[in-house]
């Protein structure tokens, strides 16, 4: 028996989120905002560069039609979401649930995505993320990969894992929902240095790039009271290699680009995350030199990429961890 959902944001992972849904069986329909030119474009055709959906995928414009669904995808830039769910408010959402397909961090509250919509929806919606590695290059192409739900109730996470599993995308079941949030949105930040090395030919500095990475995400997980074991879950480290080493990373394609000094027209999340993680990490007091250099380079500018490498690889001798 199908079961009817909407995904909001048509965009690339949107659009794949809905292929993908119903592949496994799903009602869906796709929702895009009337005006846009991805969404008009997929009215027209019904594909985008990387995904043909099929006809059993509904397309809308109606926001209130998107919304009559019990479930809820939604999968739009990180600091739309305030906005977006502002414009949901009115509707009736008693008992529906919300599942972001999203990474970031709201660069002026600095808030996780979950507390947001807490925030303005209060408790008459279920809300779940699901975040993990993979890239929708290699889920057409039928390359699977395993990925996270978690929430912070038990029941909505464990029910979403085994509703949306199949032989492309095995789920598993979070155990931290903060740590969790804050893993996925970090790996973009990271993930940027990781396109910064690459464009400065010092690939062969990302296994230390990751792991020191970890540690220092681990203290500022923990500052936030999450599980500082999270990190080295899917969110993140299982998120790095995708977002590290992938030729499809937006974020690593943006930190080569940097260095090259190219403009890069895509959306970065972890430009965003970038300056929150910099602001909190001050003011929780954790020491996070990656983090910094990374801000005084990309967004401070007090810095060039070189001079980061060689600031961070000539800090004082020290223990492993």
């Amino acid at each position: 028996m199908s079961n009817k959902l909407s995904v909001i944001g048509c965009g690339r992972w949107g659009s794949c989120l809905a292929w993908y849904t119903d592949r496994i069986g799903e009602d869906v329909t796709l929702y895009g905002r009337k005006g846009a030119s991805d969404f008009a474009a997929l009215k027209e055709t019904r594909k985008n560069e990387f995904v043909t959906l099929p006809a059993s995928v509904a397309l809308t414009d109606d926001l209130a039609e998107a919304l009559a669904s019990d479930t809820l995808i939604i999968s739009i830039g990180s600091q739309n979401l305030r906005a977006f769910l502002a414009e949901c408010a009115p509707f009736d959402l008693t008992g529906k649930t919300i599942v972001l397909c999203m990474k970031g961090l709201e660069i002026e509250s600095g808030m996780r995505l979950s507390s947001i919509v807490r925030e303005v929806l209060g408790e008459r919606v279920r809300v779940a993320v699901w975040v993990g590695p993979g890239h929708i290059q290699d889920f057409v192409l039928g390359i699977p990969n395993c990925m996270v739900i978690d929430s912070d109730d038990e029941e909505t996470k464990t029910e979403l894992a085994h509703r949306f599993a199949s032989d492309l995308i095995r789920f598993y079941v979070g155990q931290d929902l903060v740590g969790n949030e804050i893993g996925a949105a970090a790996k973009n930040v990271y993930g940027i240095g990781a396109g910064i090395l690459d464009g400065l030919g010092y690939a062969s500095l990302k296994g230390a790039f990751i792991v020191r990475s970890a540690v220092e995400m681990a203290r500022f997980i923990t500052a936030c009271g999450g599980d500082a074991k999270s990190i080295y879950g899917l969110a993140f480290l299982g998120e790095c290699e995708t977002t590290f080493f992938s030729p499809h990373s937006n974020n690593k394609r943006f930190g080569e680009k940097f260095v090259r000094g190219e403009a890069e027209t895509r959306l970065c999340e972890g430009v965003y995350s970038l300056e929150v993680l910099h602001r909190q990490s001050r003011e929780k007091g954790v020491e996070m030199p990656i983090c910094d250099a990374l801000y005084r380079c990309v967004i401070a500018r007090e810095t060039d990429a070189k001079t980061l490498l060689a600031t961070l690889f000539s800090r004082s001798l020290k223990e492993e961890f």
